[in-house]
């Protein structure tokens, strides 16, 4: 079922809030030589290091300082080479806030991959998004609007003056009932 709505940005009309919440494990890199993988396993790790080879393609492109500081045109971000980086799309250069969380090992053993993940961690941190919030600029227009002929219907009410309630305007009106006014000559 849809959320509940919640008061506009001017307490009119209700509006509707979504979100998409990604968490993603990216499992880390596999070495084949230490896993020695073979059959099933082995094409799962290959599929896992080309996606995660097309991931930092899109960071780095994402993240690349030097070209955006020099005002050279943007990378083209290749989102479409794997279906990882299609889903992320969002997360990685959208309109949204995005954490990444990076896990290293202190043993003497996993000193390249940690070196690897760390590296991989600080070109993600350069990318900077701005997320906003989407409003559509013609439903708080009719928002105002809605509440303005409330206003000014509740003045005429104030003033003796009958006002006639019209379904297609009272959406944003007050609900009150029409105060009666003097009789009309």
């Amino acid at each position: 079922p849809p959320p509940p709505p919640r008061a506009g940005a001017g307490g009119g009309e209700a509006e509707y809030l979504t979100s998409k919440f990604h968490f993603v494990d990216l499992a880390g890199s596999e070495r084949l030589k230490r896993t020695k993988a073979e059959g099933e396993r082995l094409r799962e790790g290959i599929h896992i290091n080309s996606g995660l080879l097309a991931l930092g393609n899109v960071i780095s492109a994402l993240g690349d300082e030097a070209r955006t500081a020099a005002g050279r045109p943007a990378p083209h971000v290749p989102y479409r080479d794997s279906k990882l980086t299609r889903m992320l799309q969002d997360s990685l250069g959208g309109n949204s806030r995005t954490l990444m969380v990076a896990c290293v090992s202190g043993a003497e053993i996993n000193v390249d991959e940690s070196l690897s993940t760390l590296k991989y961690a600080n070109r993600a941190r350069n990318i900077r998004n701005t997320p906003v919030v989407n409003r559509d600029p013609n439903s708080m227009l009719v928002a105002s609007l809605r509440r303005e002929i409330g206003q000014l219907r509740a003045a005429l009410r104030q003033h003796g003056v009958a006002v006639s309630a019209s379904p297609w305007l009272a959406r944003g009106a007050p609900t009150s009932p029409p105060a009666p006014g003097p009789p009309r000559p």
